[in-house]
């Protein structure tokens, strides 16, 4: 009987972990309240609310072992799931990743540059948090914010009260803004057995909140070893087991952690070619304490984000090398649809074809 991976939720990350891990012999159960998610279509779907101990009980009841492809899964359901069953990674940097206020003290306290910020529940509170960090900055929701929603930038003082009745009024943080050069992201796994590995810096390109572009490897030693460090304390002081993805800002020649995700990641994607063994795949090697796979990059890899809707296979496939993965999900504006890779020999190359892209995928 073939090793049971269960998944709590069934979106395009889970769907790619299952697309990993069956050519391993693995099998998968999902976990979701919809049922017309897209990893449901390659292994068997329990739907049901997140809330539900039972339905989550009978999701848990013969799998190997619980993992999930989405940060927002409630901390509860985890827990409820690890009575039944081991959960990786944990409860603990789940409930971490969530509170961006809650993240930002651990990222400090592991030994991470962050950006200055300050807890936000009232109007005094803004405009104090303002006069001490200063202006302009990002007033950001604590919980639930993703792909730029949940944020408003503030750049005068006559902005602070309306800002702040737009995100609700309280369960805020404000956030300086930090003049950076690039956005970097450092994607890193650590198994059941403690074996840690991390893969090359990859350079992310976002708009309008929403990642559209991944080049790896960016190369610069002195960055990649300094990331490793940090990433490694967070990954040690978390006790951490799966893939963990730290988006980082480049500014003045340092790093400064903006935020992690506990989960295989979008700036991630490009390792399904572009590295000798993808995040999905040692994400799976890691919970279930098998050996880690060499992380290293086999070229020059680049990722674009079909974002609304996928464009003509018959188009992107006539790039060589080019490959499409498209989630099967319903085209609608602003969303992630699928995205497309390709790995050259050289960065000029790469940069060549990026152009051409450009002319295919929706943006």
């Amino acid at each position: 009987m073939s090793t049971l991976i269960g998944v709590l939720g069934a979106g395009q990350l889970g769907r790619m972990l299952a697309l990993a891990g069956l050519p391993m012999g693995l099998g998968f159960r999902f976990f979701d309240s919809n049922p017309e998610a897209t990893a449901g279509q390659l292994a068997p779907l329990v739907v049901g609310r997140f809330d539900d101990a039972d339905a989550l009980a009978g999701f848990a009841r013969g799998v190997d072992v619980v993992t999930y492809d989405w940060e927002n899964v409630p901390v509860t359901s985890v827990r409820e799931v690890a009575r039944h069953a081991r959960a990786l990674p944990s409860a603990r940097a789940l409930a971490a990743a969530q509170d961006r206020l809650t993240e930002k003290r651990l990222l400090a306290r592991v030994g991470m540059r962050v950006a200055p910020h300050a807890r936000v529940d009232s109007l005094d509170q803004l405009r104090a948090a303002a006069a001490e960090v200063g202006l302009p900055g990002l007033l950001k929701t604590r919980r639930l914010g993703y792909d730029g929603k949940g944020q408003v930038v503030i750049r005068r003082e006559a902005e602070l009260e309306p800002a702040l009745a737009s995100l609700g009024g309280r369960n805020l943080v404000y956030e300086g803004m930090i003049p950076f050069e690039r956005e970097v992201s450092l994607v890193a796994v650590r198994s059941r057995r403690g074996e840690t590995r991390f893969y090359p810096l990859t350079e992310n390109r976002h708009r309008e909140g929403i990642l559209r572009e991944s080049r790896a490897p960016w190369q610069a030693p002195g960055l990649q070893r300094a990331a490793e460090r940090q990433v490694g304390q967070l990954l040690e002081h978390l006790r951490y087991v799966g893939v963990l993805c730290v988006e980082f800002f480049v500014h003045d020649g340092r790093l400064v952690a903006n935020e992690f995700a506990p989960r295989v990641h979008n700036s991630g994607h490009w390792t399904i070619e572009g590295a000798r063994t993808s995040q999905f795949e040692n994400h799976l090697r890691a919970i279930l304490g098998w050996p880690l796979g060499d992380t290293a990059a086999v070229g020059h890899a680049l990722m674009v984000n079909c974002i609304g809707s996928m464009p003509r296979p018959d188009l992107t496939l006539t790039l060589p090398g080019v490959h499409h993965h498209d989630y099967h999900k319903a085209p609608r504006e602003g969303r992630k649809v699928g995205h497309v890779n390709w790995v050259a020999d050289s960065p000029v190359r790469r940069e060549a074809i990026a152009r051409k892209l450009a002319d295919y995928v929706a943006s």
